[in-house]
């Protein structure tokens, strides 16, 4: 079954004044839903969740009230939206023995335990429901201003978690200085810590406390029973090849008229992250739905 851009138009003519829902671990109305984005000048649209949330769930009344172009990044690997997109997420798998005795790793995480060793440790499970977006900037305020993360984008954060628990490490030096802070989402449900962004004072760059972050949420994963530590996409980052053992496939969905100048730009995203033949398609083929099940099971 294929939802054409004619159905989802026209129920975005009826609905849009009204739309709002519940999909997944996201709430959303007409006003918030969407997060403004640019190109060479052009803009497009992505949702209030894509900057720091794994696995968007969409329905057609969500589409419907979006507005255009649209891009959805992201989608459950099991769920019935989306494409193949050209990035990946990439998973570290704690269990796997061979993943902590690698030699290059082990020798990587020896060097990275030794440039902290005098340096202090702390982790909290902090319940998503209890966290306000004040909270969340105090963590990350830095990191979203260089990151260019929208405060929508904070805020859609905040109502992602409300029913999950978030993982907090955070290392200090010495002098009680905050060296940085990694948050994660817990997802028992994929077996997964998600790795939604790190701040990390600049003071201690040559120590790579990004990589160190990384290193302490694969710990805190293995140590609790989590299979995987999702470290995100990783077509931008040549640093994640350091942990990463599985390759997931990104779902997205890109709702773009042909006429529009984002689809006349053969750089902008609905070019570069998508075959050109898949935009403007709602739902995955069966096939393609079928193994992303199998393997998400």
């Amino acid at each position: 079954m294929m939802s054409t851009l004619s159905q989802i138009g026209l129920a975005r003519k009826t609905d849009l004044a009204a739309g709002s829902g519940k999909v997944g671990y996201q709430s959303w109305t007409a006003d918030n839903l969407c997060i403004e984005s640019e190109h060479n000048g052009i803009r497009y649209y992505t949702t209030r969740w894509d900057a720091l949330c794994p696995y968007i769930d969409v329905s057609e009344e969500m589409l419907a009230s979006a507005p255009r172009p649209l891009i959805v990044y992201a989608l459950p690997p099991e769920g019935p939206y989306g494409v193949p997109i050209t990035d990946q997420y990439g998973l570290v798998d704690t269990a796997a023995p061979d993943f902590w005795t690698e030699p290059r790793r082990e020798r990587k995480f020896r060097e990275l335990d030794k440039f902290f060793r005098h340096f202090s440790y702390s982790e909290a499970v902090i319940p998503g429901r209890d966290l306000t977006v004040d909270d969340v900037f105090e963590m990350g305020g830095e990191h979203f201003a260089n990151h260019g993360i929208d405060d929508r984008e904070v805020a859609g954060f905040v109502d992602y978690v409300r029913e999950l628990d978030v993982l907090v490490l955070q290392v200090h030096d010495a002098e009680g200085g905050l060296v940085l802070t990694d948050v994660s989402i817990l997802l028992p449900a994929n077996n997964q810590v998600y790795g939604s962004f790190c701040q990390w004072n600049r003071v201690h760059k040559n120590r790579s406390p990004g990589l160190y972050a990384c290193l302490l949420a694969a710990r805190w994963a293995a140590k609790n029973g989590y299979r995987y530590y999702n470290l995100g996409p990783v077509g931008d980052y040549g640093y994640k090849s350091l942990f990463v053992t599985d390759l997931e496939p990104i779902y997205g969905i890109a709702l773009c008229d042909p006429q529009h100048p984002l689809a006349l730009d053969e750089t902008s995203p609905v070019h570069t992250d998508f075959c050109w033949d898949e935009v403007n398609q709602i739902y995955r083929p069966a096939p393609a739905r079928k193994l992303a099940a199998a393997a998400a099971g």
